[in-house]
């Protein structure tokens, strides 16, 4: 069984208590996914994030096929960290811990991804050629995302 890791850093020019305002709130997660995913919240989204959360998407990660996700906030420490895990939905495994920390100048958001790819050897044969590098393209996206909204921690450095 392999787990894969996705470990990704962004610095933005921000406060903590607004990187966590904004990362916090569910509604915020179809701003920072690309378009052609169509991604939709069916339910759950509604409200402030907290333990136990389930959060019902409808997402359209390749070639057109709408798949049915379904996670979980297992974890909450407001202002520093979450935790989300797919409870249904296209991987074998996903835990997807999000930390916020103040630093000059701004906050370090850091994303930790583990997962696990589906149908075994099949999975790992399309991990490097499909699923990685999907992944890459979607936190691309939302670093370039999150770079238009808040600004760039580098200009402003």
């Amino acid at each position: 069984m392999k787990i894969y890791t996705l470990h990704r850093k962004q610095n933005l020019p921000i406060t903590k208590e607004k990187a966590w305002e904004f990362l916090s709130s569910p509604s915020n997660l179809k701003t920072i996914t690309p378009d052609y995913m169509s991604f939709d919240i069916i339910s759950g989204g509604d409200r402030p994030m907290y333990p136990g959360q389930i959060i019902q998407y409808i997402v359209t990660p390749i070639m057109g096929i709408k798949t049915k996700w379904v996670t979980e906030i297992t974890h909450v420490q407001e202002g520093h960290y979450f935790v989300d895990e797919q409870r249904f939905g296209p991987y074998a495994l996903w835990h997807h811990k999000h930390f916020i920390k103040q630093i000059e100048g701004g906050v370090e958001m850091e994303d930790i991804i583990d997962y696990k790819v589906p149908l075994g050897i099949l999975g790992q044969i399309a991990h490097p050629l499909i699923v990685k590098p999907k992944l890459e393209e979607i936190f691309n996206y939302r670093n370039k995302k999150l770079i238009e909204i808040f600004g760039d921690f580098k200009k402003n450095e």
